[in-house]
């Protein structure tokens, strides 16, 4: 693991409690971030059993190339490539969402308004459009509907019209520094304790990345790939995500009327809640990151 950006992994022991079932089973690490989880994944497994993560960053891949363990093996790939494996094939699937501590802490990657870098903001830095190169040609309109979509801003349309003024006068947006100075003199007000950037970088992250697309598309791959039992574990740190999650288990956790054919035998669930679990003070006393964060574990059904 790299020294100088370190990652506390978050409801590390629930997460992996409530995913490994079966000793023996085959088991996906969907965000690899810095193997926290897979590791302790792998302390759980017999010689049989099996673990693949993805993860989009390469930083992070380069981590997961260095364990070395024949159970174990990391792909280059967002996980909405779960839907690439064999139907039913899976014990368990774990989503740790968001960002990890090594991206928002190395100011090269440009997640951070705390630190000056680049505005970059991608997890795979070798592919896609950077924050600043979308940021250089946006319009106000498509700015101001990012920033109030994915960052529940309420000063988005101010903050769009100040980037377009400040890249008439000046030009792009180059750095974070700069695009955390502009937003801090378009917000007006802003809740005690939280940067007036805060909104304006979740939201231009989630965008670049596509996170809550690639969300839906995993969580609708998960119901192909998982055996019956197979459990399905979620981390979520933002009330976006963690919306989106909720609402994917609910619905496949009840019997599915089709409307056109009241009268036809409905579709029997597909999922069945088993907990909903928060950090518990101690965590969030020695990992403050942690605070919001929100697991949900679901299970296969026969079905």
């Amino acid at each position: 693991m790299d020294g100088t950006w370190q990652h506390t992994t978050v409801l590390l022991n629930e997460a992996v409690e409530a995913l490994v079932t079966k000793p023996d089973g085959n088991y996906v690490d969907a965000t690899f971030g810095r193997g926290g989880h897979s590791r302790l994944i792998l302390s759980q497994l017999e010689p049989q059993g099996r673990l693949v993560a993805f993860d989009k960053d390469p930083e992070a891949v380069a981590v997961g190339n260095a364990i070395e363990d024949p159970r174990f093996e990391i792909r280059h790939q967002g996980f909405a490539a779960l839907r690439e494996l064999q139907a039913g094939s899976l014990t368990g699937i774990l989503m740790d969402l968001g960002v990890s501590s090594p991206q928002i802490d190395n100011p090269a990657r440009g997640f951070s308004f705390r630190s000056d870098g680049p505005l970059d903001m991608r997890m795979d830095p070798t592919r896609g459009t950077s924050a600043a190169d979308w940021l250089a040609t946006a319009s106000v309109e498509q700015m101001a509907e990012v920033i109030r979509d994915y960052g529940e801003e309420r000063f988005a349309s101010q903050i769009a019209k100040a980037v377009a003024a400040r890249r008439q006068a000046h030009g792009p947006l180059a750095t974070t520094a700069q695009l955390a100075q502009l937003v801090a003199g378009a917000v007006r007000t802003r809740e005690a304790g939280q940067d007036p950037a805060t909104r304006t970088f979740q939201a231009l992250r989630i965008f670049v990345n596509a996170e809550l697309e690639e969300l839906q598309q995993a969580l609708e791959a998960s119901l192909n790939v998982l055996h019956p039992l197979g459990r399905l574990v979620v981390i979520s740190f933002h009330s976006l995500e963690d919306r989106i999650v909720k609402q994917f288990i609910a619905k496949h956790s009840r019997d599915e009327v089709d409307r056109r054919a009241p009268f036809a035998a409905p579709k029997p669930m597909k999922l069945k809640a088993v907990e909903r679990v928060k950090p518990t003070a101690q965590e969030i006393a020695a990992n403050p990151r942690s605070r919001s964060a929100i697991m949900r574990v679901a299970e296969r059904t026969q079905a």
